[in-house]
């Protein structure tokens, strides 16, 4: 039989629509490590569009879990009345930190592993952390010169005793990998804002003479060294490239520690505080980069509150600087009461943390695992954990890197959001790609935090959006479905059942 035309094209849209709908979805692949990667190549990946809030008295509702459900969207009804014996009463009254963002770092090996993909494959993998339908990453981390992820050591003048900067050059890996990848970062959200980070001065500015190792910054180069980071900003701005921030130096313990191979720079915080007091805020601020924030430790949460302390005891070192920057590694050693004391003791200084990666540990003996569920768990509870104690943004290491952990010269494998195969032109979105994502994607720049309990298995987070929308992200650590009710005084409950291990993001007018 023959059917009318009308109904033969209402059949062709329909089958599209089903197309269009069935293309957003994951495509999982299981590597046996407690969890799948969602596989993505040159012609297709798996999308969230940006979200169309319902009606008042409606809210939408995301899942990601241990199961393979990766932003699942429904709808759900508020309540006049709970349906569970655990409840979570939101506090709108109750405000703390505003955000600053998320994102992750543009390094070198992230550089290389994004450019052996095919161009297509490539676009839609910078689509997937940038674009509207990614999870829209606001900041990106990059390395001043060379850093442990690179295939070599190197800095943006290597020729000895060159007092003039005069033979002061951007390298290859700037102009191959990070540079086009941030300015298509930029052209996919106009919102992005970088954060630059130099790991180690030349090795003839040194006391050791060396990239790594036990090195300080001779006192003779302070204003040097100071003069050199400047016209890295005039480098990356004559490409369309402006520094949100510039840190004092990436993890200046490691220039303390002989056995760390990792490029570094010591630094003292009476040694730091005289380079910051005396050049390095002067001349910022004097320069027209005046209005670019100075971030200092960028360094482990062992160091606080006592190394600001110690800094900030100059009056000077304390105004020029903005923000305190802390990296993951050793976080369950530490806790987060030294975030709340950081907080305490210098209000004014917002907490971002610059650096996060799974598989860094000497126990680690895999250093990529593909589909951990458990390291997606790790950064969960990290991320909810900073943002409950006045941390203001969270950013991953490297963008991408490939399924042994890198490029490092110094072999120093970790893993990443999105591990590259390049023989087959593919690559896989972990569980902690989706982990970030149920923040970044959700909660915008100058969102501010709301209060939220949180329970030993359900942990909890709330924020306020600029355009007054209201975002839950909530964890359920619990192998087993879990039922909760969150009541919202201004609309009624939020019923929910939360499957085992897994994530939730929930918005609403």
């Amino acid at each position: 039989m023959r059917l009318p035309a009308a109904m033969r094209y209402f059949l062709l849209l329909a089958s599209l629509v089903l197309i269009v709908s069935a293309s957003d979805e994951c495509i999982p692949r299981d590597f046996g490590n407690d969890g799948t990667v969602c596989v993505c190549n040159s012609t297709y990946c798996d999308v969230t569009p940006e979200p169309s809030l319902p009606k008042e008295g409606s809210y939408l509702h995301y899942v990601s879990s241990k199961r393979g459900q990766r932003f699942n969207q429904t709808t759900g009804e508020f309540s006049n009345e709970p349906t569970s014996e655990l409840n979570f009463n939101l506090n709108r009254s109750l405000t703390y930190q505003s955000i600053t963002g998320f994102g992750g770092a543009f390094s070198d090996s992230a550089g290389i592993n994004i450019k052996n993909l095919s161009q297509a494959a490539q676009n839609n993998l910078m689509e997937a952390y940038f674009g509207v339908n990614g999870s829209r990453y606001n900041f990106g981390r990059i390395p001043i010169g060379g850093s442990d992820f690179s295939t070599r050591k190197y800095t943006y003048d290597d020729s000895p005793d060159d007092i003039s900067l005069a033979q002061f050059a951007l390298a290859d890996e700037d102009l191959q990998y990070k540079i086009p990848l941030m300015q298509k970062a930029l052209e996919l959200n106009p919102d992005l804002k970088f954060l630059a980070a130099p790991w180690t001065a030349p090795p003839w500015m040194k006391t050791n003479n060396d990239y790594n190792g036990i090195g300080f910054l001779k006192k003779e180069y302070y204003q040097l060294y100071t003069d050199y980071l400047i016209k890295f900003m005039d480098a990356y701005k004559d490409y369309g490239l402006e520094m949100w921030s510039l840190s004092t130096g990436n993890e200046p313990f490691n220039g303390l520690i002989p056995i760390i191979s990792i490029n570094s720079m010591g630094w003292t915080p009476s040694s730091l505080s005289n380079w910051i007091s005396n050049n390095l805020g002067p001349t910022l601020r004097a320069s027209p980069y005046n209005a670019t924030k100075i971030l200092t430790l960028d360094d482990q949460q062992f160091e606080l509150p006592w190394f600001i302390a110690k800094l900030f005891k100059d009056p000077k070192t304390k105004n020029y600087t903005d923000g305190v920057a802390f990296h993951w590694y050793w976080d369950n050693l530490i806790g987060s009461s030294v975030l709340d004391a950081t907080h305490d003791e210098f209000p004014d200084k917002f907490l971002i943390m610059t650096e996060a990666c799974a598989g860094a540990y000497p126990t680690d003996v895999e250093k990529v695992m593909l589909g951990s569920w458990t390291r997606g768990e790790s950064y969960i509870l990290d991320i909810i954990e900073n943002l409950s104690h006045w941390t203001t943004g969270w950013i991953e290491w490297n963008l991408a890197l490939n399924e042994k952990g890198g490029p490092s010269w110094t072999t120093n494998f970790v893993d990443s959001s999105i591990i590259v195969n390049a023989e087959n032109d593919e690559f896989y979105k972990q569980p902690t790609y989706y982990a970030l994502a149920h923040f970044s994607k959700f909660i915008p720049r100058n969102s501010v935090r709301i209060d939220l309990p949180s329970s030993s298995d359900i942990k909890s987070v709330a924020f306020i959006t600029p355009t007054n929308d209201t975002v839950i992200v909530l964890y359920n650590k619990n192998g087993t479905a879990q039922d909760l009710s969150i009541k919202d005084p201004n609309r009624g409950y939020i019923n929910v059942k939360l499957p085992g291990s897994s994530i939730h993001t929930i918005i609403y007018k």
